[in-house]
């Protein structure tokens, strides 16, 4: 492909993303997004959402009420727009709306998104783990999507497990019952994988879209811009922890030690059969059940930090108890995962 400069452009030419649609962002991740896009001073947000919804956004934000069966009001919404993040509930219709959504984005002539695709390292590598627990071939078939409609690049965030998400969900996911102070540990607890919180992939978005779209000139080739991620992986995460880790961190939040806990083991293996078996009887619990526990496989190829793009984003070091004392109080809450 023959490299595009700022400095070949027609008069006019803005190099730098000034208006950002996103759908869900009156979700959980979505709100990071906003609060974070706003935060730069740099960017216009308008939140497409559906008609006859009772979602409420942050102040600021343009409200677009859209039908996502209708593509003229789609289009309409998203007219103009430099950029489009797109995140979504997991539903059976998920990927037939995210269809809709990018097609619509074609014809506004949006150039670039972030596609509802937040997952660990196993789309675009290592997709044989991928394939195995469904959720590469899932999210690749929305890539291909994106690809055949054309004339819209994608980046393609790969954020891990979420932390905060994942320690205040019921046990079937993470293993943590933080009510009841009961943990099921994979194996021995001691696998770590690569996690994120949701403020940091606000701040990883919110880095990435201040980002210049193009280099100014050849001799700017080598600096990072929008297009040094077009159409490849952008690699964020917060922590390489493991179970032991976050209980430890739990046990310092809440004054507690291991006899506080109930702990038990459970084989990665055995862990991820039985949740095959939940999910072929219909329970969709058993899905989650496998993913999370055959990410703790020994040498799981899913982690990633070799790769990441922190450094190059300015994000921050966390603090894990941080993020911890998050995750509690969505549980003491009553913080539901089916409402994303």
């Amino acid at each position: 492909m023959t490299p595009v400069y700022a400095k070949d452009q027609p008069q006019g030419f803005v190099n730098a993303i000034e208006k950002v649609a996103i759908v869900g962002a009156s979700g959980q991740l979505g709100r990071h997004l906003t609060t974070h896009l706003l935060g730069t001073g740099k960017h216009s947000i308008t939140a497409l959402t559906r008609k006859g919804g009772n979602a409420t956004f942050h102040s600021g934000v343009k409200v677009a009420r859209v039908n996502y069966d209708d593509e003229d009001s789609l289009v309409a919404a998203l007219k103009g727009h430099d950029f489009l993040v797109i995140t979504l509930t997991f539903t059976p219709d998920m990927a037939e709306i995210h269809g809709k959504i990018v097609r619509a984005a074609v014809k506004a002539k949006v150039p670039h998104l972030i596609p509802n695709a937040f997952t660990t390292d196993v789309v675009l590598d290592h997709q044989s783990l991928g394939d195995e627990i469904g959720v590469g071939t899932f999210i690749r078939k929305l890539l291909e999507d994106i690809d055949s409609v054309g004339s819209v690049s994608w980046t393609l965030l790969v954020t891990g497990l979420w932390y905060e998400f994942s320690l205040a969900s019921p046990p079937d996911r993470l293993g943590f019952d933080l009510k009841g102070h009961k943990v099921q540990m994979f194996d021995d607890g001691q696998r770590r994988i690569n996690m994120s919180t949701w403020p940091q992939l606000g701040r990883a978005v919110a880095a990435l879209l201040s980002l210049k779209k193009i280099p100014e000139h050849a001799q700017d080739s080598d600096s990072l811009s929008l297009e040094s991620f077009r159409n490849k992986p952008l690699y964020v995460s917060s922590f390489l922890v493991n179970q032991r880790e976050i209980l430890d961190s739990v046990e310092r939040i809440t004054k507690t030690t291991d006899i506080d806990w109930d702990i038990t083991h459970e084989s990665t293996s055995g862990r991820v059969a039985f949740g095959r078996e939940q999910f072929s009887n219909g329970d969709q619990r058993g899905m989650a059940k496998a993913y999370y526990a055959r990410l703790h496989y020994p040498g799981t190829e899913a982690i990633y930090e070799h790769k990441l793009h922190n450094d190059v984003l300015g994000l921050p070091k966390e603090s894990l108890d941080e993020a911890t004392r998050a995750a509690i109080k969505l549980s003491e809450a009553g913080w539901s995962p089916d409402g994303l």
